[in-house]
């Protein structure tokens, strides 16, 4: 069996697989597979309409919010966003939080001016920055909800009257969130949502048309929402699985139910990480992620010996990021708790055998 904590594409539930793998022989009785059905057949169109729907349904969406599926990623987000959001002549505001906040904010400095109320970078992102002020004048506050790379995520939401807007990429779906309170929110879709290729862009319409700049129509939100996600071809697969998984994650009870599953298994995995006299984690308690835990050995030189075990175990993805070292276990939703305790099992039997 292969436990998979890997930050990068997503796990996905059995039954999903199950059903994707179907698909791609034969969708739905078609005769085509969903590789090469048409974006403009109404089978596509029931898909893409069954994946909005489920997006407004479990993040509670409320009126006035377009739901986009793009493509590029959040990286192409980074652009977007400010592209849309930041007039000629304003500036917007950031939070600098990790490796991905910060890639956000230099391909924000392109559009316009830039401020960065607060940073963590002073300590290697291992915390969240808790005061800071934002300017009233401020087209829009950006901040990214969770940090793959170093392990924290931010639960308390800035204090400010201007425009949220965060890139939820690790995070989404897996706790409750008000998109009421944001202006825009994107994500990569290959953490909780599906496989990569989509990119979810959930946005207050009325935001949009007012920089005064003349934007690509690829690039253009409202371009976008008119043809409803169907400017271009679209992901057609990776929609498809993320119209699966989204059945799959309401069929469980919806976000507030797989959120506590999420704080269990998060719970468990720190509270050995604190006990094992060999592991230390790298961020603050009150920052911790639930989605992706960092941590690294008191005694480093048996980091080697810890991974190869684990790789034998079945274990993949443990090895963490090269600018924090040591390790990262991604728990994201369909990792189930039988994952989280096998690595318990194995950190306890590696702290005996190396008393």
């Amino acid at each position: 069996m292969k436990h998979n904590f890997g930050a990068g594409p997503c796990i996905l539930p059995k039954d999903v697989f199950a059903e994707a793998s179907q698909a791609v022989v034969d969708f739905n009785g078609t005769g085509l597979s969903i590789l090469e059905i048409s974006h403009r057949s109404q089978e596509f169109e029931a898909v893409i309409q069954e994946a909005e729907s489920l997006v407004r349904e479990l993040l509670e969406v409320p009126d006035g919010y377009s739901i986009l599926f793009l493509q590029g990623g959040a990286s192409q987000q980074f652009a977007m966003v400010p592209f849309n959001l930041l007039p000629l002549g304003g500036r917007a505001t950031y939070l600098d939080t990790g490796t991905w906040a910060s890639k956000a904010l230099k391909e924000a400095k392109k559009f316009g001016e830039v401020d960065v109320v607060a940073t963590s970078s002073d300590r290697n992102y291992s915390y969240i920055p808790k005061s800071f002020t934002v300017p009233a004048d401020a087209a829009y506050l950006h901040y990214t909800s969770n940090n793959t790379i170093f392990g924290t995520e931010i639960f308390d939401l800035p204090e400010t009257d201007v425009p949220l807007v965060s890139d939820m990429s690790s995070d989404i779906f897996s706790r409750v969130v008000r998109v009421a309170d944001h202006g825009l929110i994107y994500a990569g879709a290959q953490k909780n949502m599906g496989p990569a290729g989509a990119t979810l862009v959930v946005v207050k319409d009325e935001l949009l048309g007012k920089t005064g700049r003349t934007i690509p129509s690829i690039f253009d939100y409202q371009q976008h929402a008119k043809a409803d996600s169907l400017y271009n071809t679209p992901p057609v697969f990776s929609i498809y699985v993320s119209m699966l998984n989204l059945r799959w994650l309401k069929a469980k009870g919806g976000v507030a139910v797989i959120e506590q599953e999420n704080i269990i298994k998060a719970r468990k995995l720190y509270e050995e990480i604190d006990r094992n006299s060999l592991f230390r984690g790298t961020a603050e308690v009150e920052d911790r992620s639930r989605m992706n835990v960092t941590f690294v050995m008191t005694r480093p030189e048996l980091e080697a010996a810890f991974l190869a075990l684990s790789e034998e175990r079945g274990m993949v993805g443990l090895k963490g990021h090269r600018s924090v070292g040591g390790f990262r276990a991604s728990i994201y939703n369909a990792l189930g708790i039988s994952s989280i305790n096998a690595l318990v099992d194995l950190m306890r039997e590696f702290e005996e055998a190396n008393r």
